[in-house]
């Protein structure tokens, strides 16, 4: 028997990559008014995945 892939519904997918958009733009607009923050959150993950790297 052959394994087949359920089609997807084209409204779901539709609404999906609708929401998808909204976020990343809300992340955007998150990140414009709090740059700092967003420097800063930057920056501790790099500090530690160098801590992971080098430790």
């Amino acid at each position: 028997m052959a394994w087949t892939t359920p089609r997807l519904d084209p409204e779901r997918s539709r609404r999906r990559q609708q929401l998808l958009a909204e976020l990343a733009g809300a992340r955007a607009v998150r990140q414009r008014e709090r740059p700092q923050r967003a420097r800063s959150e930057r920056l501790r993950e790099l500090i530690a995945t160098r801590r992971r790297v080098a430790g």
